[in-house]
């Protein structure tokens, strides 16, 4: 039998660069984003270079990460699924020294849980170090689970995945309790800026966001979303970087705040779902290599600090074009004459709205 593996070709540029500062790093960067939508490319670089005409630029802060996965087993009763809990609420310091068996980089961090009828929901927490952790929560959540099964009365097998992680699927928990990096990015744009940039007003984006990107996803039913386009970004960033593409799902779940104070902007976007990861499968492509080097993700460091600094650059990179995109739409018809002039190549970077 022949080996089928190939690499996929997906168009990859590098833009910018854009400035950053926070309490994770400070730094220029180009970025890379691999994608067929050619127009992301401008629309990201025009957000990039505001960054770098003000200072800090982009600040970016990282205020959570933890990798889940949860489990659930099954129990005579509620009664009897409520006592398990407990007992695994008391069994934590016990629990952490079992994870500690599956590998250096991975620590227990906490724990929820939920019962309905007699099935008991446990969603673990983890710290992973650099990799962005699916299988190292996986691991320790097998071994927590053979643990618990044997420790805890009353209670049998049910998976080893029951779907309270949550992964790779739009819903609430992730927003509210976090899965992977939460990270806020912020720019503050003077008036003059935005007028000769972006050829519009700080209003008038305060007005569209509010418009689009709170009372349309409303209306549409968002889950723990309201943003204009974080996954377009988040795909060619992870595309280039050797992410887990499908983890756009809950990544692309985040919140655009726009406001107008006294005519400059303040815009930023948080993204509660980054999972991202300097190491692991996928990062020995040669391609990936060399971008996450170009990136400066693969200095020694503490263990973690190359990821987070990832996860802030995927931050600002997403907030240079969510900025863009909803200046673009704030003109009629700068949005689709920007799209035809770059996909029939006679675009300049100038602007560039999805």
């Amino acid at each position: 039998m022949t080996d089928t593996t190939a690499v996929a070709g997906v168009p990859m540029k590098w833009v910018g660069p854009l400035r950053l500062s926070g309490n994770v790093a400070a730094l220029e960067t180009q970025v890379p984003l691999a994608t067929y939508e050619s127009p992301l490319w401008p629309s990201v670089a025009r957000g990039a270079r505001l960054s770098t005409l003000v200072e800090p630029g982009i600040v970016t802060t990282l205020t959570d990460e933890r990798m889940t996965r949860s489990v659930f087993v099954r129990a005579r009763d509620a009664h009897t699924a409520h006592l398990a809990a407990l007992e695994v609420d008391a069994r934590l310091d016990e629990l952490r020294d079992v994870v500690r068996t599956c590998g250096r980089f991975v620590e227990l961090i906490g724990f929820h849980h939920e019962i309905v009828a007699d099935l008991l929901f446990l969603r673990f927490e983890f710290t992973t170090g650099d990799a962005a952790g699916h299988n190292m929560a996986t691991l320790a959540a097998d071994a927590l689970l053979t643990h618990l099964l044997k420790a805890v009365p009353g209670i049998t097998y049910g998976s080893i995945s029951g779907n309270y992680c949550t992964d790779k699927k739009a819903t609430a928990v992730n927003g509210i309790l976090g899965r992977g990096k939460r990270v806020v990015a912020e720019l503050l744009l003077p008036r003059d800026v935005v007028r000769t940039s972006l050829r519009t007003t700080a209003a008038a984006i305060a007005h569209l966001n509010t418009g689009k990107n709170l009372i349309g996803t409303l209306l549409a039913g968002g889950i723990r979303s309201a943003n204009a386009h974080y996954a377009n970004m988040l795909l060619g960033f992870y595309l280039a970087t050797g992410q887990d593409a499908a983890n756009i799902v809950e990544g692309s779940q985040g919140v655009t705040v726009a406001e107008d104070r006294d005519g400059d902007l303040y815009f930023s976007c948080t993204l509660p779902n980054l999972i991202v990861g300097t190491v692991g499968n996928g990062k020995g492509l040669d391609f990936v290599e060399e971008n996450l080097t170009r990136l400066g993700c693969r200095e020694a460091r503490e263990p973690g600090d190359n990821a987070r600094r990832l996860a802030v650059i995927a931050a600002a990179t997403v907030l240079c074009g969510e900025l863009s995109l909803m200046a673009a739409q704030t003109n009629p018809g700068e949005l689709m004459r920007t799209h035809v002039r770059l996909e029939r190549g006679t675009a300049t970077t100038r602007t560039g709205g999805q």
